[in-house]
């Protein structure tokens, strides 16, 4: 597993360390959590500009100021906190493993609202719409294949927890079916 760190000035972040090795055994988020251009997600090139853009429907940049992904990129299990405004949005898609998990063709995911509201809707794999789920404070979903969110107040945070490993590009990270959606 690739070396993990987390800067120690942080506020609302805390790293629980082995004292023999320095190997990180649990992180704590505090609620009041603002520290997202410490967390910045990845958006170096025009490729991966243009597709944020599509996929989030929001200007790329003000990706490294509403996403914040806690985790390494090559840890089993993803923590990523998001905090956008009314009219954010992510195309529906569903989360595709990049390595082989036992019987699971897709990886599965939790998102929390943490405060505000949010739409989301649920879509099997091959693109079907089974309806929409609001979420509110405190409430939870997992979701084991298509889904899309949508922000329905200012300052919704969300939390999400997926399967990792984080691909290579956020592109990657999904199956898009935008395009096999039908009218709902």
């Amino acid at each position: 597993m690739t070396e993990f760190v987390i800067p120690e000035d942080l506020r609302h972040v805390t790293c629980f360390k082995a004292p023999c090795d320095g190997r990180v055994v649990a992180i704590l988020v505090r609620a009041g959590f603002d520290e997202f251009d410490r967390f910045p997600p990845f958006v170096d090139s025009d490729a991966e500009r243009a597709h944020i853009q599509k996929a989030y429907n929001i200007d790329p940049l003000s990706e490294r100021n509403n996403k914040a992904h806690i985790t390494h990129d090559d840890w089993p299990l993803q923590l990523i906190i998001l905090q956008r405004n009314p009219g954010a949005t992510t195309a529906a898609h569903y989360h595709v493993p990049d390595v082989k998990l036992p019987d699971l063709p897709t990886r599965h995911q939790i998102i929390l609202c943490q405060r505000g509201a949010a739409r989301i809707g649920i879509f099997t794999t091959e693109g079907d719409s089974l309806g929409d789920a609001i979420l509110g404070p405190n409430d939870l979903i997992l979701m084991l294949e298509g889904h899309e969110v949508e922000f329905l107040q200012k300052g919704t945070r969300l939390i999400e927890i997926k399967q990792g490993p984080f691909p290579v590009t956020d592109e990657a990270d999904k199956v898009d079916l935008q395009a096999r959606v039908g009218a709902r």
